[in-house]
């Protein structure tokens, strides 16, 4: 019996134009709350940007943000993971160092922060994911908060020598991962969807194959490994395939949605 449901996001959840079907899902999501199951929203992606797609449900529905660094519920934190003070000092020094044309935004708890300095393109595409984001003068005015995540925007021929750089600096203290098209992000060791969900089943008493479980990117991999009730969307990474036990219809054609009302009735 499924008692928790836990999908990405972009690619799986939402469809090529960021959307989902919303009376679609309200039947779907009253059959989860009558039937008890929780349901968990994990993403790569800020917490006040994944809110913002179910405003009158968000104090019933867990989010996994920032690739599990943050799980949010009832707009309050439940678990946090950040990097220290003084790492993220010393990341910034090396990024400023390591390429002129490279962009980032510093993800923190309470917002996250680029520079003004920043192009207009870089400046549009991060407001699509950051809701909260304050633009500073210089990394050095970073206001009192915690780290999560670093996502930076390099040229595409130099994401692989950035990548590499920065895993062999700072060797067990980050990863860096490419997630094509010159997006980079660096976050903490061991810190994944997978890892924060499990604690999550934890918390509530719930077996992992009592997790049904939707992805299509590496990042959802060590979530989609947590359950036998693991769905590869059918537009996904060759990992994701390899690691999930079954596959979901396109997530243009409400695959997520597909998949939960045969799970549910």
């Amino acid at each position: 019996m499924i008692k928790a449901v836990a999908v990405d996001m972009d690619g799986t959840f939402l469809d090529s134009q960021g959307q989902y079907d919303r009376e679609r899902f309200e039947g779907i999501f009253q059959t989860m709350l009558e039937k008890d199951v929780r349901f968990i929203v994990a993403s790569g992606n800020q917490y006040y940007q994944l809110r913002s797609f179910f405003p009158e449900k968000e104090e019933q529905i867990t989010f996994v943000s920032e690739n599990g660094a943050l799980i949010f519920k009832n707009r309050e934190v439940l678990k946090e993971n950040h990097f220290t003070d003084n790492l993220v000092q010393e990341l910034l020094a090396f990024l400023q160092a390591e390429s002129s044309e490279l962009e980032v935004v510093v993800c923190g708890l309470k917002s996250a922060y680029m520079l003004k300095s920043a192009t207009q393109r870089f400046k549009e595409f991060s407001a699509l994911y950051y809701f909260q984001l304050a633009e500073l003068d210089s990394f050095a005015d970073l206001p009192e908060d915690v780290i999560v995540k670093f996502a930076l925007d390099v040229p595409v021929d130099q994401a692989p020598k950035v990548v590499a750089d920065l895993n062999e600096a700072f060797k067990d203290q980050i990863t860096a991962v490419s997630s094509g098209h010159g997006s980079i992000d660096i976050i903490i060791p061991g810190i994944t969807k997978g890892s924060s969900i499990q604690w999550l089943l934890d918390q509530w008493g719930i077996a992992p194959n009592e997790l049904a479980a939707f992805g299509d990117a590496n990042n959802d991999l060590e979530m989609l490994a947590l359950t036998e009730h693991s769905y590869a969307m059918k537009e996904c990474s060759p990992d994701v395939l390899a690691t999930a036990k079954k596959q979901a219809p396109s997530h243009n054609e409400a695959g997520v949605l597909q998949v939960l009302e045969g799970l549910l009735n």
